[in-house]
């Protein structure tokens, strides 16, 4: 029986080997070590709401050099892509962490939280023009405008083909089980029609979208517009949620009549975009109508005068005293232009023109 006896050079690279694993292992474990202690204080805001990128800057220096050793082993492993890859906060420019950290604990607002990543996003801080924090991030203080109030509530466009026909007796039709089921809580009635409403222009935006990569070319502001309309629609659900509670099953109302009337108007927005966009100006010349009754409570003491949510006073830029009244005279005011704009739409197909070559009314909102 032959016996083989190892060489001295396997025997060499064995130890060379176990050396090498060693020595790999010492410096994942130091950057692992090195990471967490950055990562616990992160979490606890010691990094982000009490100092700023310079004081952050100097603490590490300061750390590495009581480590004797430990923080230029943890710098190489960084470098190296050891294990403080995933998450790395001395890495981050000084610029990226001046931005982290004025965003103090103070500015996060009920049920907001704060991420830190090492990509160096971090939001930044806004004021309104009185100089006090912007507490809002749904919407920036330059999306907020003043309503033309002015605008003329009483236009109405007579149907005249058999598609304007068409849209009326849809838009008839889907007001009665309205009309039936809400009655005269107008609240709750203006959930439910603010759910519906804000589809359309998402709906009518994503598909001249899609339409516009497909064939290279430019949807004049069209894009833009409509879904200008759709958020402004989600504004006004996300200010009277602030009002009324809808009950549950009421939401789960709003759930089956959303899906529903989703599916039903991209089908209807992909045969016929001059009957959809009909159907939607139909529809807010029923919203109008329905806030004017509304007002009319109000006005007659028949629904408490609350005063204007916090939403809303910043996102119309109403005085502070302002009340729902005020509220609903401006939303109105936004449902008779998204008539208007949806009936020239409409106008636009009727005469034989695709919206494109006609320039959107953008700036409104």
């Amino acid at each position: 029986m032959a016996i083989f006896l190892p060489t001295k050079s396997w025997r060499c690279n064995s130890i060379l080997s176990q050396i090498f694993i060693a020595t790999q292992s010492t410096i994942r474990s130091h950057a692992a070590w090195h990471c967490d202690e950055l990562v616990h204080e992160v979490t606890s805001h010691n990094l982000w709401s009490t100092e700023d990128a310079s004081t952050c800057m100097q603490k590490e220096k300061q750390r590495g050099s009581a480590r004797n050793g430990h923080g230029a082993v943890g710098s190489a492993a960084r470098r190296e892509g050891g294990g403080a890859r995933f998450f790395s906060v001395a890495g981050r420019s000084p610029a990226a962490l001046g931005v982290g950290a004025a965003r103090t604990a103070a500015t996060l607002k009920q049920g907001e939280k704060e991420a830190a990543s090492y990509w160096g996003v971090a939001p930044a801080r806004l004021v309104k023009e009185d100089g006090t924090e912007w507490k809002w991030s749904c919407f920036r203080p330059w999306d907020a405008y003043e309503a033309d109030v002015s605008i003329d509530l009483t236009k109405h466009h007579r149907p005249a083909t058999l598609g304007d026909k068409v849209a009326l007796w849809t838009v008839k039709a889907m007001r009665w089980p309205t009309d039936l089921f809400f009655q005269r809580r107008y609240g709750c009635r203006a959930m439910m029609l603010e759910t519906v409403a804000a589809v359309p222009g998402m709906v009518a935006g994503a598909v001249l979208h899609l339409r516009s990569l497909r064939r290279f070319e430019q949807s004049g502001g069209w894009i833009r517009a409509l879904l200008e309309e759709a958020e402004n629609e989600r504004m006004h659900l996300m200010t009277f949620m602030e009002v009324s509670q809808p009950r549950w099953y009421e939401r789960a109302l709003v759930v089956a009549v959303q899906g529903v009337f989703f599916h039903a108007y991209l089908a209807t927005y992909l045969a016929s975009p001059k009957v959809a966009h009909r159907m939607v100006g139909y529809l807010e010349e029923e919203a109008v109508h329905s806030y004017t009754e509304f007002l009319r409570d109000l006005e007659a003491g028949k629904i408490d005068g609350v005063p204007a949510p916090a939403i809303a006073i910043d996102y119309w830029r109403l005085p502070a005293g302002a009340t729902l009244k005020d509220v609903v005279r401006v939303v109105r005011a936004d449902e008779a232009h998204h008539r208007d704009v949806n009936h020239y739409a409409s106008d636009i197909h009727c005469q034989g023109h695709a919206l494109r070559e006609v320039a959107a009314p953008i700036g409104y909102h």
